[in-house]
């Protein structure tokens, strides 16, 4: 098995950290680059500079040409449109403008495929070396688009499979069929050039919600015989009510404030075999109201984690406006404890009137980056007590729109690829 080499920090003699190269170019740490510091215990955890831009989501279309029980799209009164050939041609040119350049995914709040473009457009993605990626429910995924797909140079696709039988996947994802989403992920599989390492790499993603939760076992065994390399598994967000009790994480976010608290008890769990003899026993532990500790990572408390900041990403719109994440592209209805919660869209500027550049370096963005890293927000996934809860104009902390504190993605609940 091999090893990764150990890299080394050293502090200089004038007290300077000096870290190595190939780590400073991967996290962006340039001259005059500022990064948050975290204390974790014997750990020294430190968080990539807001300047570093790792990613860009570009959503081709909101549009879609299947409906699907978990889709946004069911509570939201949004336009719905496809972007323009210059609007592109702006993202492309912003994106050959960075250092180094960020990776490329094409992905949104609707099916990438559906639109005409989106196969030339990973071509010029790849011709200015950019690494790219591409979600689909694969439906659309003929022989013909899977030879655009593997010609273009396409580095992933992510394939949405949400149940493992006939009956459960057209359950959720309705005018779709697994059966003919299964042949074509197949083929597309045998058409990719040979090798230990074929490429385009394959990821399956994975809605998890009460009626479908015992198919993930089944869902990961069809994946890996189909030849997936990576697997993403989220929570379902309720967009309307009556998806309210296909929500698995009702007693999570309860639990989560008072696991946090440092005055409880704390719970560290070793790495162990899960079978039937210590799976009761296992589950109990991790429910136990402790602050649980498993082979040296937290499983309890409040994450309060933006992993769209985190990870150095921006999102954009088919309009070419920009916004922080995926959940901030669309003005948006989800539910959280039993109410209806709106989320108004947030577009920091638009790449038709701004070059990317100077958008992701605007000084308000910035300073919205760094407060959403030290997420200085009220907790109302947790409480949700107030009508403040309810939309993310404001919160009872102060802080005004957009408030980020009844955010799913930022408690690990809800991911994306």
């Amino acid at each position: 098995m091999n090893s990764k080499p150990t890299l080394w920090g050293e502090v200089d003699e004038q007290g300077r950290l000096v870290f190595p190269p190939e780590m400073a170019a991967q996290f962006g740490l340039q001259p005059g680059a500022k990064f948050r510091l975290e204390n974790g215990g014997n750990r020294l955890q430190m968080h990539r500079p807001v300047t570093q831009l790792t990613k860009v989501y570009i959503e081709p279309t909101d549009q879609c040409n299947i409906a699907c029980r978990t889709c946004i799209r069911n509570g939201w009164d949004e336009s719905l449109g496809r972007m323009t050939e210059e609007t592109f041609d702006q993202i492309l040119e912003g994106v050959r403008q960075m250092s180094p350049m960020p990776t490329v995914f094409f992905g949104g709040l609707g099916e990438p495929l559906f639109h005409k473009q989106t196969v030339a457009w990973i071509a010029r993605a790849k011709a200015i070396g950019a690494q790219v990626e591409l979600i689909t429910n694969g439906t659309m995924l003929t022989e013909k688009r899977s030879r655009q797909l593997i010609e273009a140079g396409l580095d992933i696709i992510w394939v949405s499979i949400d149940g493992a039988t006939p009956e459960s996947y057209a359950d959720v994802r309705l005018g779709a069929q697994l059966p003919k989403v299964v042949a074509n992920l197949s083929r597309f599989r045998k058409m990719r050039p040979g090798g230990h390492y074929p490429r385009p790499e394959i990821g399956i993603a994975f809605v998890a919600m009460a009626r479908n939760i015992d198919d993930l076992p089944e869902v990961l065994r069809l994946g890996r015989s189909l030849g997936a390399k990576y697997f993403s598994v989220s929570n379902v967000l309720p967009y309307t009510a009556n998806m309210q009790p296909e929500m698995l994480y009702t007693r999570t976010l309860r639990d989560v404030t008072y696991m946090s608290s440092p005055t409880h008890a704390k719970l560290s769990l070793p790495r162990m075999d899960i079978n039937e003899k210590t799976r009761a026993a296992f589950l109990q532990a991790l429910q136990s109201g402790y602050n649980v500790n498993f082979a040296g990572n937290s499983l309890g408390g409040a994450t309060d984690v933006c992993n769209f900041i985190e990870s150095g990403t921006m999102s954009i719109g088919w309009d070419g406006g920009v916004s922080p994440c995926w959940p901030l592209m669309h003005t948006h209805t989800s539910y959280l404890h039993g109410k209806p919660h709106v989320s108004r869209r947030h577009v920091v500027g638009n790449v038709n009137e701004q070059s990317l550049p100077d958008i992701w370096l605007d000084d308000d963005y910035l300073a919205y980056r760094q407060k959403v890293q030290s997420f200085g927000f009220a907790p109302c996934t947790f409480c949700g007590g107030c009508e403040m809860s309810e939309t993310n104009e404001e919160d009872c902390f102060g802080n005004e729109f957009p408030a980020c504190g009844g955010c799913l993605w930022a408690q690990g609940v809800i991911q994306c690829p």
